[in-house]
């Protein structure tokens, strides 16, 4: 990020660029700022903006070849193309004798680095990757967020506020914007009304809802699973959202069991450290046993709706009834 914006300060730009990882809002940012440092993005005679997988190799080298109109540079955005996942041969050897006018900023959310293409691009340009930003990095920009609309936040306001958003950047900055507004009119923001106006995300509440499974309080955990469902969340994709809980949660218990530490469970899992933390304190509350055994039984679950067996919704609330069961407590007691 540094890179990138020394560039843009300096107007000194490389003619291809790279933004790609897992960070939306990040990748996002700078790919308008880039452009929008490089050329007028209204003018459509020399800015190109092109989305998706039917994105043409050929078309973006014939307007490369172009020269500029009435402008300094021609500059081409080439966003979610999937060019970095298979072969193109033709473009990544096509980079290496760019025009001097020509500049493509590729927006990729997920590359392979073996690839022509991705090697094309570290060798001509520079490749920027925007990865799930750590809890301290993702504290120091609220704050300053806050801090530029002359706005304090407790501690615990703090901290509920990120557990309620978690660690998407987009997702954050919506809730900010939200947060700023109900407070407009007063300088400091309370757990009040973070609580008010802050959404759970689905991810937290299938979390509150395992963390309500492993306290064996099956009320609490149903109903957590009806909000959901009054939600309009499909049935099976609260299913997959309770494997993949699982499933982290496995490879956690595995993980903390070879010595990692938070730091290092967050970066093998592809988690802030923040959110590992939350991981290693909720697996503790299992036995690796029954973390296979309940991912098993998810993969059941799922059959039997596919197969016609069981009803949806069904078949994930008796899921739920069975993991939340005090009876199966007392078993693996």
């Amino acid at each position: 990020m540094q890179k990138l914006a020394r560039d843009i300060k300096e107007r000194d730009f490389k003619n291809v660029y790279l933004l790609t990882g897992e960070e939306d809002y990040l990748r996002k940012q700078y790919r308008d700022r880039l452009a929008g440092a490089m050329a007028d993005v209204h003018d459509t005679m020399n800015y190109h903006y092109f989305e998706g997988k039917n994105t043409i190799p050929e078309k973006l080298i014939d307007l490369a070849e172009t020269m500029p109109f009435l402008a300094e540079r021609r500059v081409i955005v080439v966003e979610n193309s999937g060019f970095f996942k298979s072969a193109q041969d033709k473009l990544a050897d096509y980079l290496k004798q760019l025009p001097e006018t020509s500049f493509f900023i590729f927006v990729e959310p997920q590359v392979d680095k073996r690839g022509k293409l991705y090697k094309a691009c570290k060798d001509v340009g520079y490749i920027a990757e925007f990865n799930v930003q750590d809890e301290q990095t993702l504290r120091r920009w609220i704050l300053g967020r806050l801090n530029k609309e002359q706005k304090l936040i407790t501690e615990r306001a703090l901290a509920i506020f990120m557990e309620r958003t978690g660690s998407d950047m987009e997702n954050i900055a919506s809730e900010l914007e939200k947060l700023l507004c109900y407070t407009l009119e007063k300088p400091d923001i309370t757990e009040a009304d973070v609580d008010a106006i802050c959404t759970r995300q689905i991810n937290n509440r299938i979390f509150d809802m395992i963390e309500a499974v492993a306290s064996k309080r099956q009320e609490a955990a149903l109903e957590l699973y009806y909000d959901l469902l009054a939600l309009k969340e499909p049935p099976m994709r609260i299913l997959f959202l309770i494997a993949r809980q699982y499933n982290l949660l496995y490879q956690t218990k595995l993980l903390k069991g070879k010595g990692y530490d938070n730091k290092s469970i967050a970066s093998k899992l592809g988690l802030s450290p923040f959110i590992a933390g939350k991981y290693v304190t909720q697996a503790s509350r299992f036995e690796k046993e029954t973390l296979r055994k309940s991912l098993e039984q998810c993969v059941e679950a799922e059959e039997n709706v596919k197969t016609g067996k069981m009803a949806d919704n069904l078949s994930v609330e008796l899921l739920i009834v069975q993991f939340s069961s005090k009876k199966s407590q007392r078993k693996e007691a």
